[in-house]
């Protein structure tokens, strides 16, 4: 038992280990010994008996370096567990989010995916009416376990969403807020120009104008299936709710999960007389107050275009 104990073991290559809550120490034993990070499962488990003060903490554990069982045991009690770390960018719809879930290794995208268009309890006092979580994860770099489940996993990106809800003073209009953010968003990546963009949108809806945000037609055909990764005029008629060419106003909810300097855009949107914008080729937007002027934005950002393609 003392050799087994003492004499270290070196994995070959990196083995992870993955023990469930109410594995026995037997059993947890087994799956070391199996992977073959210590030499017996006998004498691991009879140490732990002999050590019982503490329990063997559940989790997912990440073996490559050269240790003892006692090293083993010890990191087991401390619940030394191995991470995956998944980064979601501002503007990433809940489709994102699963894949991002997914590529980390922490389960299928189509589990959380489940989790992200049904738990809406974890967001009924902020928005009653929404359908499902999308808007409401926050974007952010999270650190998760593969013993979470996709509930806990949804519920800490809306935990970090009200935390910074709670910063900049969202409280009321919370999912309208949130939806109009999510447009802003995903129109520009340039935070200074957000809140001029906000003043466009506001102003169309004060106007009773359509947003005509093409994101968010892009996000009506992701909902329906049919987005083949680019958009064309014909998009535009597509029948969805969330078709801002078709339909006055926000769409029904977010289109996608909007980071902090988005959200106080549309908190905070600047004072103008746009009703226009359009990109200048130069990851910036030209705004305009009449279509006259949008128009010749439009052919600027044409021209600009057709001097960069050979």
């Amino acid at each position: 038992m003392t050799w087994a104990l003492y004499t270290p073991v070196t994995p070959v290559g990196q083995k992870f280990v993955l023990l469930h809550p109410g594995y026995s120490t037997r059993r947890i034993a087994h799956e070391l010994k199996s992977a073959g990070v210590i030499r017996s499962a006998a004498a691991f488990a009879i140490w732990h008996r002999i050590r019982h003060q503490r329990s063997l903490k559940a989790g997912e554990y990440l073996f490559e370096k050269t240790a003892t069982a006692l090293e083993i045991h010890e990191r087991l009690v401390r619940g030394d567990v191995y991470v995956h770390t998944v980064v979601i960018p501002e503007g990433f719809n809940m489709f994102e989010i699963a894949q991002a879930i997914q590529d980390a290794g922490l389960g299928s995208s189509q589990d959380f995916l489940r989790v992200a268009t049904s738990d809406t309890r974890l967001i009924a006092d902020l928005a009653p009416d929404a359908v499902n979580l999308e808007g409401f994860l926050f974007p952010n770099t999270y650190e998760f376990t593969r013993t979470q489940t996709m509930e806990e996993m949804a519920a800490a990106m809306v935990k970090q969403f009200r935390q910074v809800a709670r910063e900049i003073g969202l409280t009321a209009d919370v999912e309208s807020t949130v939806t109009l953010a999510s447009i802003i968003e995903k129109e520009t990546a340039v935070p200074e120009e957000r809140p001029l963009v906000a003043s466009v949108y506001y102003n169309r809806m004060h106007e009773r104008l359509p947003l005509q945000a093409d994101p968010s037609v892009i996000y009506a055909e992701l909902l329906q299936g049919s987005y083949a990764g680019a958009l064309h005029h014909a998009d535009l008629r597509v029948k969805s709710a969330y078709n801002t060419y078709a339909h006055a106003g926000l769409p029904p909810g977010p289109i996608g999960n909007p980071g902090k300097t988005s959200l106080e855009a549309a908190l905070h949107p600047a004072t103008t007389d746009y009703f226009y914008f359009v990109s200048d080729g130069n990851s910036h937007h030209r705004f305009a107050h009449s279509l006259e002027e949008h128009n010749r934005n439009v052919a600027a950002y044409r021209r600009a275009i057709r001097q960069r393609t050979p």
